[in-house]
């Protein structure tokens, strides 16, 4: 996620009140197994899954006990109220005998649960929806949840890992004759049930009814628009796994444009109509921005098309690598090149590092963040925006100051750091890393790595040891002073950049 109007937005942690009843509810779960799965020699028997992933800074998001495989989401948009009936087909494998599993949940009302086409037993608890099948599921099975429910466009609850009264944007983007999403980092279970957290990636199908007048863009491929009467259902696929923080579904009038990029690569993006001749020029470069990354990393795009969604008026004042289709407010695609250009070639770099390429952990999110930076300052020197020694000078001397707000970038002090926390310190790390191993050995550690681990997820870990591997060097102590350490370490190249004068007396 980038922000156009304000890069620096801060937010505050807040503390997970911690889940209640969970011994009564793994004796409902116990109660409902099969005889067959009694206990044997060799055999575990069924047993909830965990309600939490264990992440150090949501520590109330995720689940465990199983993989999911796909999303299959359904909304029915009515203008004139914003509550939305809506419903979620959830195929997922489990990682263990299950007599009971969660999902992170924060819509209005779940109104049935079916697990393997059976009415299961559920209630909600918090953000979770607790499911206990009519029949255990055994370790390795593939099985199918369906839940019938409603969203009420006009919530907007906080995360749970923040405290009150901070500032919170919005994540239902409603407008006039529409929506869209804004589900980062942790709101997607807002718009349907879900595993959210970014290492368990899935593919998705969105299957939009809307008035036909009215158009529906998701990420994904356009697959059908079928209309009956005066309503028009489109559905969107991909078969890319993705995170659940960067889908993207959008109701309004948008006006289609396509082209191609390197090897042919679709190219379609979706523009508020009445903005859309404004938008066309900004549009019109990105065959070229996806040219510019692949030649920069060498790397084919990794998803199976892209585009841009230009959503009319403001859109939190930020814009989301959602993926194959970043959003941005259409007014910032009306700016000129220098001013919005290298903003989505940081959306463009998050289809990389973020989206093909997931954080396993949210302390990770400098991956995500600090590689968009990076890329995105590249090209503001190749397009003459900027020259490299003065922005990192600049960025050199912000780290200080952001080091003490919000903690090392690989260990941030609270959530609310999350999406702005790393950037920084990670783009400086990355680019001292490039000046002591020379560009041709860095550009083969980020190759490798993005190899590694597209379509799956990567931890701080995983970076360094695949840098100590392809530069046949130890930089562990180099990355980590970058990542972890409460001080801001010597900028390599450059011993002469030092903390800026006001932080020196301070």
């Amino acid at each position: 996620m980038s922000s156009s109007i304000n890069p620096r937005l801060t937010r505050r942690l807040t503390r997970l009140t911690r889940l209640t009843a969970a011994s009564a509810l793994t004796l409902a779960m116990s109660t409902a197994l099969s005889p067959a799965w009694a206990a044997g020699p060799g055999r575990e028997a069924p047993k909830p899954g965990a309600h939490t992933a264990g992440d150090p800074l949501f520590t109330y998001l995720g689940n465990g006990g199983y993989d999911v495989e796909s999303y299959d989401i359904r909304y029915d948009y009515r203008p004139g109220t914003l509550k939305m009936d809506s419903s979620v087909r959830i195929t997922a494998t489990a990682k263990q005998a299950l007599s009971g599993f969660s999902l992170d949940s924060a819509v209005e009302h779940v109104g049935s649960v079916s697990v393997q086409g059976e009415p299961a037993a559920f209630r909600v608890s918090g953000e979770k929806l607790l499911v206990t099948p009519r029949h255990a599921l055994r370790e390795g099975r593939r099985f199918r949840v369906e839940i019938s429910y409603r969203v009420d466009r006009g919530q907007n609850p906080p995360s749970p890992s923040y405290p009150p009264g901070t500032h919170i944007i919005d994540h239902w983007i409603n407008k006039p004759d529409g929506f869209a999403l804004m589900g980062q980092p942790d709101r997607a279970h807002m718009f349907f049930p879900c595993d959210d957290r970014p290492s368990d990636k899935a593919r998705f199908t969105f299957r939009i009814t809307t008035p036909k007048n009215l158009q529906a863009v998701a990420i994904g491929t356009l697959r059908s628009r079928v209309t009956t009467g005066d309503r028009t259902t489109s559905t969107y696929a991909g078969r890319d796994l993705v995170p659940t923080h960067v889908v993207q579904a959008a109701v309004g009038h948008f006006t289609m444009t396509t082209a191609r990029g390197p090897h042919g690569l679709p190219i379609r993006s979706y523009i508020a109509t009445d903005r859309y001749k404004a938008a066309k020029p900004r549009v019109d470069d990105i065959p070229g921005q996806v040219a510019w990354m692949e030649k920069r990393l060498g790397r084919r795009f990794p998803y199976t098309a892209y585009g841009v969604l230009g959503v009319p008026g403001d859109y939190d004042g930020v814009a989301l690598e959602s993926a194959t289709l970043s959003t941005f407010s259409v007014e910032g695609l009306t700016r000129p090149a220098p001013d919005i250009a290298p903003t989505m070639i940081h959306e463009l770099a998050h289809q990389y590092f973020g989206d093909a390429v997931s954080v396993r952990n949210w302390n990770d999110m400098w991956i995500s963040e600090g590689h968009a930076d990076y890329y995105q300052l590249l090209y503001s020197v190749d397009k003459g925006y900027h020259r490299l020694d003065d922005i990192l000078k600049q960025r050199y001397e912000f780290e200080f100051g952001k080091r003490v707000e919000s903690g090392p970038p690989a260990r941030l002090k609270t959530a609310a750091d999350v999406l702005t926390g790393g950037n920084n310190g990670g783009v400086l790390m990355l680019a001292g890393l490039r000046q002591q191993v020379g560009d041709a050995v860095f550009t083969r550690i980020e190759r490798a790595f993005f190899d590694r681990y597209r379509g799956t997820s990567a931890t701080t870990r995983d970076y360094i040891d695949m840098a100590n591997k392809i530069s046949g060097r130890d930089l562990t102590a180099y990355i980590e002073g970058w990542l972890y350490s409460d001080t801001v370490p010597p900028m390599p190249g450059h011993p002469d950049w030092t903390a800026p004068q006001a932080q020196k007396t301070s």
